[in-house]
This record gives structure tokens, sequence and C-alpha cells, in this order.
């Protein structure tokens, strides 16, 4: 784990400003940090402390250290709402042996929300953290190369799971394969969050520590009291997506077996995870579906309240719930070694969670979804499926690849 040194007299101060509308726009090229839908959220960039760590304590630990660090804090808020005060983001990996989880507290934060616009900086701990916005760059010809579990491979290994899944091992696993994307010159995070944005505002987009991508799901919502969740599984696409496939691929999913199953099993292991830490606990008895750009989801809002005595944090309730059957799988244990097994590689960040969080608990994490790991030139492109008894791994294949779609599409800067 490692720690940037805290200077004395390092006071944070959050003031209103004139509202900046395009919040992406504000973005420096180095190191942005992102977590807006709809065009509100927070941005971020500079670094005043960073921690890693990894394990399966890394949840904890890291929130006893955001806690610590919190509380040398001199604050003053002149908003008062979500999102102001001390803000860190943060990315946590899939797996509990993979390194790099990581909390970083920006110099600068901008958010906006309901009308609202401020900004929270750092001061008394050097000069001002100034970035100049270059112009953003594209990032020009793309060449395609296999990742570490190429597309044979990862059929073979969902053939693998249904035929242990038909013995009776386990009931669902959720496998993912890689791709990589090279540029001829260092990628720009923010021609790919910006892409990502405009096609897909309903979704949470995000960039943490080069890890750039628009989730559907958010793992878990805290403010005071209350925790929410949006649960996805269950998907059906179509190459068009035109506003007339729409109803039909909602009639699909609603009315398929497996599909209905697996969301099932999703939203179960979610409500079993919150419900020690919740005094009341809202699941709905049927799901909705949420429709992007080229798939349509099976969605579940839940929604609880949290032990006024012992009010869980953000990462505490993490804690509790990754990873949950939408991006691991069920009996968890089971399906986690099987990922690892079959899929042989690290996922690194892709499918934990990640987002935001502030000094009182509260904040926002998605499940890492939709989304590419950027080192330089290279970008490294994931997407998965939920893997049950029945499912058929030449169809597995397609829905990977039409999940893949999305960041393919914002990188190349195709429509």
């Amino acid at each position: 784990m490692t720690t940037a040194p805290l200077a004395p007299g390092v006071r944070v101060r959050t003031r209103p400003v004139a509202d900046p509308e395009g919040l992406l726009d504000l973005l420096p090229d180095e190191q942005p940090l992102c977590w807006v839908r709809d065009g509100e959220g927070l941005v971020g960039w500079g670094e005043v402390a960073r921690f890693t760590t990894a394990g399966p304590g890394r949840f904890a630990e890291a929130d006893a250290w955001w806690r610590a660090f919190a509380s040398g804090l001199e604050v003053h808020d002149e908003v008062g709402a979500e999102g102001t005060g001390p803000v860190a983001f943060t990315s946590f990996t899939f797996a509990d042996a993979s390194p790099g989880s990581v909390v970083i507290v920006p110099r600068v934060v901008v958010g906006r929300s309901g009308g609202r616009a401020w900004i929270t900086e750092f001061t008394g701990d050097g000069p001002a953290a100034i970035r100049p916005v270059r112009r953003v760059r594209p990032s020009g010809p793309l060449r395609w190369a296999d990742g570490r579990l190429p597309v044979e491979g990862y059929r073979a290994a969902v053939a693998d799971a249904v035929r242990r899944m038909r013995a009776g091992t386990l009931d669902k696993a959720a496998l993912a394969h890689d791709l990589l994307a090279v540029a001829d010159a260092p990628l720009d995070p923010r021609f790919l969050l910006s892409g990502l944005a405009r096609r897909y505002p309903s979704c949470w987009s995000f960039a943490v520590d080069w890890l750039v991508g628009a989730t559907p799901e958010l793992l878990l919502g805290r403010s005071g009291s209350t925790v929410s969740s949006r649960v996805l599984a269950g998907t059906a696409w179509s190459e068009e997506a035109a506003p007339a496939d729409r109803a039909e691929l909602a009639r699909r999913l609603l009315s398929s077996d497996k599909d209905r199953r697996e969301h099932a099993l999703a939203v179960e292991s979610l409500a079993a995870a919150l419900r020690p830490l919740c005094t009341a606990l809202d699941v709905p008895h049927e799901p909705g579906v949420l429709a992007l750009r080229n798939v349509s989801h099976l969605v579940s809002d839940v929604h609880g309240k949290l032990d006024r005595d012992d009010p869980a944090s953000l990462l505490r309730l993490a804690a509790a719930a990754h990873p949950t059957a939408a991006v691991g799988g069920t009996p968890r244990a089971a399906a986690v070694a099987l990922i690892a097994e079959l899929e042989g590689m690290d996922r690194g960040r892709y499918a934990g969670p990640v987002g935001w969080m502030d000094a009182e608990g509260d904040g926002e994490l998605g499940i890492a979804l939709r989304c590419a790991q950027l080192d330089g030139p290279v970008a490294r492109l994931f997407a998965g499926c939920g893997v049950v008894a029945d499912s058929d791994p030449d169809t597995e294949v397609r829905e990977a690849a039409s999940k893949l779609r999305p960041i393919r599409d914002a990188l190349a800067g195709t429509s």
C-alpha cells in the first residue's frame, strides 16, 4: 500500500461556481478522474494522496485509510450537498488476489447536480494544481489483437462451465474475455470517455487510474441512512437496436426463462448481502427492462434502510456485496474459483466496484463494465456474460461481442 504524505495545515474548500455545463470539457489529459451520468456528477484532477491495496481485506483497509485521512482535514464546505467537501475516487479489483485496488484523492473536483455546481480544492499544500486542457486527441488508426483469452478460448470456457452446471456443481458463473486495441500514439482517455458519455448518457461514465468505461449497473449508492442498487442480469441484443427492435428485445427478455432465472440469481445474491446491514429492504417482485443503444437488460432497483445505530459505510457495503451473482456467479465461492480456472487471466479491475465516496461514507459505486484499461497506446477491453446450465456457447460469444461494441465504437470514434 502507498500513500502520499499530508502536509500540515491542509484545508479543503468547497464553494459554488457558475454552471460549467460540460463537466468532461474541464478535464486535462493527465489522469482524469470522472463519475458522470446525464451530464451530472463529479470530475477531478491532480493528486493529493493515493492508497493502494489488495487481498480479501482491501475494502476494509481502504475504508479505514480514507476515514483516517479525511478526519485530519480542515474542511470549509459552502455548498453542503452530496459530493461536496473532501471526495475520493476509487476502483477495486474483481479478485481478492489481484493487485491494483486504489483510492485517489484529487486536488481539484468540480461537481454538478440539480442545477447547482461547485468546486472543491485542496489549499495550503503547495502550488495550485493548474492543468492545461489540451485539445482532445482522437485515437487514430487502431490495430486489433487477441487479449489473454481469445474468442475461441472464451467459447471453450463457456462450454466447460455449462457442462459443470449441468452436472450440478454450481448455478451460474459470469465469464469474460478480453481484446486489445493498439494505436500509433498514447491514447487520450478523454476521447474514449466523451464518446461513451455521448452514446450512453444514462450510464455512469467513469475514469479512475486509466480504467475508462460507462457502466449501466450501479452496485451501490449510499446517502445517509439509505442504500440503493441497480441490478442487471439477462441480456438481449440487436445488431441495429432500432426503436422498433427495442420492444421486441423487451418481449424476448421478459418471456425468457433462462434470462429470468439468471436475473433472479443476481437479485437474490445482492439482497442476501444487504439484509444483515439493513433494517428494511425493498426488492421488486418483477424485473423491468433497461434499453440501451444496442442491448437491453432485465433490471431491478433495490432500496434499503441502513441500521441507524451502526450505518455501514459505502465500502463496508461493497465488501459485503462484491461480487454479486451478476458479475461473479452463485454459489459465490464456487463461481469465483471457476472463473479463475477457466479464464486463466487476471481481470484486474474489470467487473470490480468503481466510483466515488465522501468523508461521511456516502457515494456511489458502479460495476466496472463496458470498460478498457489504458496503457499508453494500448487499450485492453473486456466483456462477459452470465453463463447458466442452458447457455449456448455460440450465443454467449455473440452476446460478448455485442457488449464489446460500445467501447470499440467509442475508442475508434465511429458512430
